[in-house]
């Protein structure tokens, strides 16, 4: 048998295909680019930002709305405090989001890990600046482990830095959407950028104040055990 009738090998002219579950992106041009047409479940995918609040959340929202049905999803030391309203707007339940602040990185990286390797939530989202080249190896393995879709935002001068997650996507802002570089996937080498409106982009980054204020609660990020009762926003 010729290695490319192999299961799971791929000719790297080929967009890779796998049984790893995957869920569709809700952006057509991006599912078209991405293996199995979608976002990969239980595995490291890197979104690397010009800047933060760009509309990286947008890009995940039909994925994060989906999910929020029936499943928690954590936000971990988000840039900016994430918007009770724009979330709801968005048809994302906020009873079933998690907003954790850890006083270091490391401790987020840490929260991030047990959250992964206890299977409490459907997604988490992790937004750190620097991280160390083992600490990335170990949230890919604990993503691994379990059914649950992880995005890690990172800087954009990243990019040439190693990393272990077979997808790594660069994001930089464009007029009523966003520019999304393929920067490594399993299949060939996207030269063009990919154009994703976003018809919701976020007016500006919204500081704590009244209207967000009763309906916010900070965990710690110690808190990450199965029964955690649901927080943010």
């Amino acid at each position: 048998m010729p290695p490319s009738a192999l299961p799971d090998v791929w000719r790297a002219s080929e967009l890779a295909v796998s049984r790893a579950p995957v869920q569709p992106t809700g952006h057509a041009p991006l599912d078209a680019q991405l293996p199995n047409g979608g976002w990969p479940r239980s595995t490291l995918v890197e979104l690397l930002l010009q800047q933060s609040g760009i509309g990286e959340l947008q890009l995940l929202k039909p994925i994060l709305r989906a999910l929020a049905k029936d499943q928690r999803i954590a936000l971990v030391q988000p840039p900016y405090l994430p918007h009770a309203r724009a979330l709801k707007t968005w048809g994302i339940d906020t009873s079933r989001l998690l907003w954790l602040r850890a006083d270091r990185a490391g401790d987020a990286q840490w929260a991030t890990e047990q959250i992964l390797r206890n299977g409490s939530c459907g997604a988490v989202v992790l937004w750190q600046t620097h991280i160390r080249s083992e600490s990335l190896r170990r949230l890919h393995l604990a993503a691994q482990s379990t059914d649950t879709w992880f995005w890690l935002m990172r800087p954009l001068s990243c990019a040439s830095e190693a990393s272990p997650a077979p997808l790594r996507l660069g994001l930089r802002p464009a007029v009523g959407g966003v520019a999304v570089d393929v920067l490594k996937r399993r299949g060939p080498a996207c030269d063009a950028a990919l154009y994703i409106p976003l018809p919701d982009m976020p007016a500006g980054r919204h500081p704590l104040h009244h209207e967000n204020a009763p309906a916010v609660q900070f965990a710690p990020a110690a808190i990450t055990a199965r029964n955690a009762a649901p927080v943010l926003v």
